[in-house]
């Protein structure tokens, strides 16, 4: 079973202790230093589209694209109830396309460590330089290597909710620096009744020197690396980095 599919209808609720306010004001502080306060921003891997409203609310005109059909089915019966128009498109990352340029791009959740393969996340770096306008900013973050091989590699997480429990399991192959996940979750239905769904997922481990050479190889300026959503310079012991990097191509 492919990713996102059954757990894409309790993302949300397990996921519920994922800071997106403090998230979303470090974007917008970052943006807003580069001079980019409002206008088309781009969310990659947008899933069930919580940043995307919390940018919305900020000013910003929001495009999503996500390759889970199940996470945008959810994102689009929630916009619907919305103030603000939101639009969601049903693409794969390494290969999306836009009708225009964008002011910003951005990717939160590790979403980028769902690319596997070291040249096709060039190649979504190179996209995103493509549709970014000049001097355009890109911000992402990303789960280290160093978070896979030390700190959650051949562990187990459980957690047991009232109407939904799962099991987390990982294991890192260090010689492919893949993270396997194998995700079973249960869900409550009548009675005592719960139905089992499985998943697996797998991410890849990055190093932020190998990320740098990425970004450049792609034709995006490096601009900084910071230890989680705060502004502290990611470091050998950061388990999450976000990066900023600037369209330099087409001239400002």
């Amino acid at each position: 079973m492919a990713a996102y599919e059954s757990f894409a209808r309790v993302y949300d609720e397990l996921m519920d202790n994922v800071p997106y306010d403090a998230w979303c004001s470090f974007l917008k502080d970052r943006l807003s230093e580069e001079g980019i306060c409002d206008g088309l921003a781009l969310e990659l891997g947008c899933g069930t589209g919580r940043m995307m409203e919390k940018m919305a609310e900020a000013g910003y005109d929001m495009i999503g694209v996500d390759s889970s059909l199940d996470m945008l089915q959810i994102a689009r019966e929630r916009a619907g109830t919305l103030p603000y128009s939101l639009l969601y498109l049903h693409q794969d990352m390494r290969e999306f396309e836009l009708y225009g340029t964008v002011r910003s791009v951005f990717s939160i959740c590790d979403s980028v460590n769902y690319i596997l393969d070291p040249e096709e996340l060039t190649q979504v770096f190179r996209l995103v330089s493509n549709y970014l306008d000049p001097g355009g900013i890109f911000l992402f973050d990303f789960n280290t290597e160093h978070k896979y091989r030390d700190v959650i590699g051949e562990t187990t997480i459980a957690e047991d909710r009232e109407d939904v429990s799962f099991i987390w399991y990982n294991e890192y192959d260090r010689e492919e620096h893949l993270n396997y996940i194998d995700l079973n979750v249960f869900v409550k239905e009548e009675g005592d009744l719960y139905r089992k769904f499985a998943e697996q997922h797998v991410q890849r481990g990055y190093e932020l020197e190998e990320m740098k050479r990425l970004i450049e190889k792609s034709g995006l300026a490096f601009l900084a690396a910071f230890d989680d959503y705060t502004l502290k310079p990611a470091g050998q012991d950061s388990e999450r980095i976000v990066i900023l990097a600037r369209e330099q191509q087409k001239g400002v």
